[in-house]
This record gives C-alpha cells, sequence and structure tokens, in this order.
C-alpha cells in the first residue's frame, strides 16, 4: 500500500501545551501514536502534564521553552532534533490576550500581545523550515481565532495579532507549496480555558480602571456580553483537538478551520453583513446601541465572575 505523506509526520511540536487547547491537543496527538513534544515555560504545569504522561504510557515528552527567546527557541528545537528524528508538524498554540482600548493600551503592551501571537510563530516556523524542507515533508498549523476576522471592542490588539498571523499563514502557504509543506490555520470561537485568567492578569491595569476610563461603559457591556459568551459555551478544549488532529491527518488539508458553532455563525455573518449593519448590532449586544436600556452592571461586579478557574 502506498503511503502518504501525511502518514509519513510523526514528531510534532506544540508551543503553549501544557495548557488549555495546547495541552489537550498534545495528550489527543500522543494517544493517536504520534511522538509530542510539549513545550511550555511553567515547570509546574509541565511537570504535571509529564506525570499523566508517564502515568498513561504516552509517547510526550515535555520541554522547555519561552517563544519569546530566539536563544530558548533555538535551543529547544535542537534539543528536539537531538531526541527525535526531526519536527514533522510545527502548532504554534502559544498566545496571550490583553483587554484595553486602542486609545488606552500601553504600546509595550500592544509589542507584547504581537511577540507572542504573531513573530513567535514566524521565529518557531524559521527554526523548523530548514528540516522540513530538507525532508521535502512537514506541516504548519497556526492556533489563529475567529476574532482575526471579527473584531470586538477592546479586543484591537488580540484580533490584530491573530489578523497579522493569518496574513503571514497565507503567504507562508504560497512559499512553502513547492516544498510540500501545508500551512494551516485553526480558526477557534470561545472554548473554556483558564486562558481567562491570565488575560484577566495581564488586562489588570486596564480593567481595574475602567469605572475612571472614558471607555468605562464599554468594558461594562464588553464584560456582560463576554458573561453570555462564557454561559453559552459548549465547546471543549478536546473539540479543537481533534480539528487539529484532522488538519494532520489529512493528505491535502483545508487551508483553514472553524472550530466551535459560534465561529461559524461570526465567520459567516462577517462575510454576508455590510459593515455598519456588523457595528450596530456589536452595539446593541454591548448595550450601547439604546440610550433607554437599563443600565449595565459595573465593571467591579463583573470582574470576579469572569475569571473564576473554569471547571
Amino acid at each position: 500500500m502506498t503511503r502518504s505523506l501525511a502518514d509519513e509526520l510523526h514528531t510534532v511540536l506544540i508551543t503553549g501545551a501544557t495548557d488549555g487547547l495546547g495541552r489537550a491537543t498534545a495528550i489527543l496527538l500522543a494517544q493517536e501514536g504520534f511522538q509530542v513534544f510539549a513545550a511550555g515555560r511553567n515547570p509546574q504545569k509541565r511537570a504535571a502534564l509529564e506525570q499523566f504522561a508517564e502515568e498513561h504510557k504516552l509517547p510526550l515528552e515535555t520541554i522547555e521553552l519561552d517563544v519569546t527567546s530566539d536563544a530558548s527557541a533555538v535551543g529547544a528545537v535542537a534539543e528536539i532534533e537531538r531526541r527525535a528524528a526531526g519536527i514533522d508538524v510545527l502548532i504554534n498554540n502559544a498566545g496571550i490576550a490583553i483587554v484595553a482600548p486602542v486609545e488606552e493600551i500601553a504600546l509595550e503592551d500592544l509589542r507584547r500581545q504581537f511577540e507572542t501571537n504573531f513573530i513567535a510563530a514566524v521565529r518557531m516556523a524559521q527554526c523548523v523550515l530548514p528540516g522540513m524542507r530538507e525532508r521535502r515533508r512537514g506541516r504548519i498549523v497556526n492556533m489563529s481565532s475567529i476574532a482575526a476576522k471579527v473584531s470586538n471592542p477592546l479586543m484591537g490588539a488580540y484580533s490584530a495579532s491573530k489578523g497579522a498571523l493569518e496574513a503571514i499563514s497565507d503567504a507562508m502557504r504560497l512559499e512553502l507549496a513547492q516544498f510540500g509543506i501545508p500551512v494551516v490555520l485553526i480558526e477557534p470561537g470561545f472554548i473554556p480555558t483558564n486562558m481567562g485568567q491570565a488575560s484577566a492578569a495581564l488586562s489588570s491595569r486596564y480593567v481595574q480602571n475602567a469605572s475612571a476610563s472614558p471607555y468605562g461603559r464599554t468594558y461594562a457591556g464588553f464584560l456582560q456580553m463576554w458573561k453570555k459568551v462564557v454561559h453559552r459555551a459548549r465547546s471543549r478544549p478536546e473539540d479543537c483537538a481533534r480539528v487539529i488532529l484532522n488538519a494532520i491527518r489529512a493528505e491535502s488539508p483545508r487551508t483553514r478551520y472553524l472550530v466551535t458553532s459560534e465561529a461559524k455563525v461570526s465567520n459567516a455573518m462577517r462575510r454576508l453583513l455590510p459593515d455598519r449593519y456588523m457595528d450596530r448590532l456589536t452595539l446593541r449586544m454591548l448595550g450601547m446601541g439604546n440610550e433607554s436600556e437599563a443600565p449595565m452592571p459595573s465593571v467591579e461586579s463583573q470582574v470576579e465572575e469572569l475569571v473564576r478557574p473554569q471547571s
């Protein structure tokens, strides 16, 4: 039987793999027989994942990696190539979200947002692509978001970083076609993970002062809307992991995979509806479309509920 190129993909490097979507993906791929290197910065989370892999006899190892550091990225890839024959699949999953109005976000935080969500993905691709090109096989999977297509108030920095990731992924896909290396984008909607807690910590300097901000009403409306999104969420990290598995196994993968019904609906609305209609709809969801509506709960009364760990 002729083996397909997808059958030859064995070794996987996943960034941001010790929590949330990355952890779920690392476990599923290891369960499916891939040799997985789960990268992350937190030693406690790496140790917990290693223990899980050992207890379940999974082909999964963890590796220390700070995706914002050139030296860390080069060192981690060199260490994996020493332990394995080479990296066949790179999953750029590491990401952060900083919530703030464009007028108020500190440029250092804007740079931090882009450094983690965009530049780090390019950095990691540059580290693994020479080996993939030499072997004439490989796959790059970039974790984007429906936020790349539908940008909400306070999420401009996050959406911009994911939009940039999508644009450069499109260019990479064309550049790497001659070497038989597909580039895939995963576009989830909201999936409950501990990223909300991390985002709250990164955004605390803005949210804690929201009541004094000229955008206080926007903060309150956004948090109220986000509470509804969290309440309605039905997808789990394992659902996204299965989509990634399908993208890796596909002989000819799609360029984009939408994950969650929310992402599919939002994508369709963005394609079909005029911008002005989308603007009005979003403002209405924020409670800012009708001055006669009841006042929004205060920012302070909503933050604690939103940042509780997901069960």
